[in-house]
Parts: C-alpha cells; structure tokens; sequence
C-alpha cells in the first residue's frame, strides 16, 4: 500500500504511526513533493470513488485565490478541478491510502487507516 502524506499533518503521523504499530508494509509518498499527475489523481479517484471536489481542502489560502468554494461541482468540470488538484497540491485531502486490493480511501481517523489494512 501506498500513503499520500504531507509530514506538517498531525492525521498523517497518526497514520503512519497506526501503520508502524501494525507491522504495515507500506510506501510514503510525500505528495507535496512528488506532486501527483493529473491521470494519478484521476485513477486515485476511481479508486476512491469520489470527485475531485470531495477531496478538494478548500480552506487553504490556494483554494481561497481560485475561488474554488464557487467552481461547479459537475461532471462538465472534473477535468478542471483534477488540474488545480495537479496544479496546487496542498489542496488534496490527507492522507490517502491506496490499498493493495485496488481501493483506496481518506485515511483522517484510526477506523479509517484499520480498514485499509484489512484490505
């Protein structure tokens, strides 16, 4: 499996410190350095099954200056937000955990990181 993180977030250390008292086998990536191309936040989605505006953190300043909050949350924009995803990647949701059965989920809670590693 494979963690999205940003090391700055306390629900990533929870994460990453679940995983460890688990024995996990798990990959970091930090994301805000190894930004994500559109076509893996794309398939990250699919296997979230979720739009790019449900993991979109539109409380950062970023998100504020795009004025992502008033951008339509319709099937005729996803392209768009996946892009400013790519283009601005503080605005993703933390952390994501690809899972080794093809799924992936938004890992903020412990119920959430057990799960992945029941997958």
């Amino acid at each position: 499996m494979e963690i999205w993180i940003n090391p700055a977030c306390s629900k990533c250390r929870s994460a990453l410190t679940l995983l460890d008292a688990e024995g996990a086998d798990y990959t970091v990536r930090r994301y805000l350095e190894d930004v994500p191309s559109q076509d893996e936040i794309a398939a990250v989605l699919d296997r979230l099954g979720l739009e790019p505006w449900d993991i979109a953190r539109t409380q950062e300043a970023v998100a504020e200056e795009l004025g992502l909050k008033d951008w339509a949350r319709e099937a005729s924009t996803r392209e768009r937000w996946i892009t400013a995803l790519a283009a601005h990647p503080r605005l993703i949701q933390r952390p994501i955990i690809t899972a080794d059965d093809g799924t992936a989920l938004v890992a903020r809670t412990d119920e959430a990181v057990r799960d992945a590693l029941s997958r």
